[in-house]
């Protein structure tokens, strides 16, 4: 099969662009991870007022609501890729784009680029709600360790959604993708960082973490920033690769 022009990778990449942008669940997705990370931001907000808050702090305090945030984020990834097999979608899709592994790729190149921006916006929102209710009671954030820890925020939230999507695309299926990946990041992972201390780091979702939030002196196995990112980035890479490798090889 040829591949397809550089006119036709771009008219795929708006067909897929347009098929997130007027799927409903995409934004009420967002607007539901947008309210909860207020609402989540308000609590620890509400709890670390009670205590001395410095630079650092706030930040912590902020991005606290990430764990639970990130919940959005995979809900997200597994839906972009999931829908299309609800009534038979997919099969459309793939007459009219027979050129799989590009249109599965243009999928999620689409996705980061929906993705990027709200992320930020929404895991900028709980710091800055943070810095208003305690800029009187804390040292002044610098300008660049915010804007570090808010990229961090949002690469992370990004690479999660495209593993979830990942993810979605091999099983195809909306409910088992979510009892699986809900499951890892909310039991499995936690439980692992008791009974599996030597290699947790290396678990996506907590190298992930370091991508954001500077490590503790008190963890022994602590990661860099570029060290989380590479971590996560290729749990991501991986995934996705899979994902197309299966999408080109079986049936819709």
């Amino acid at each position: 099969m040829s591949v397809p022009s550089s006119r036709k990778i771009t008219q795929i990449l708006r067909a897929e662009l347009d098929k997130l942008v007027t799927l409903s669940l995409t934004w009420l997705t967002l607007m539901g991870a947008f309210i909860l990370n207020l609402l989540l931001a308000a609590a620890f907000t509400s709890v670390g007022l009670q205590g001395a808050a410095g630079t650092q702090s706030i930040l912590n305090i902020g991005l606290s609501s990430m764990g639970y945030l990130q919940a959005g984020f995979i809900i997200l990834g597994i839906l972009a890729t999931c829908s299309e097999y609800t009534g038979g979608q997919i099969r459309t899709t793939l007459t009219t784009i027979p050129w799989r592994g590009f249109q599965l790729s243009t999928k999620y190149l689409a996705l980061a680029i929906i993705t990027v921006p709200m992320a930020f916006i929404i895991a900028a929102s709980g710091v800055l709600y943070t810095f208003i209710m305690m800029r009187d009671t804390a040292v002044v954030i610098e300008i660049d360790t915010m804007i570090e820890a808010l990229v961090g925020a949002t690469g992370y939230l990004t690479l999660t959604t495209l593993l979830s999507a990942a993810i979605g695309a091999l099983l195809r299926r909306t409910t088992p993708a979510l009892v699986i990946l809900l499951g890892y990041y909310f039991i499995v992972s936690p439980l692992s960082r008791d009974f599996l201390p030597s290699i947790k780091n290396y678990f996506p979702d907590t190298a992930g973490s370091y991508m954001y939030m500077p490590p503790s002196s008190d963890k022994i196995n602590a990661l860099t920033v570029m060290q989380g990112t590479g971590i996560t980035m290729l749990w991501t890479v991986i995934f996705i690769t899979v994902a197309i490798v299966f999408y080109r090889k079986r049936d819709a």
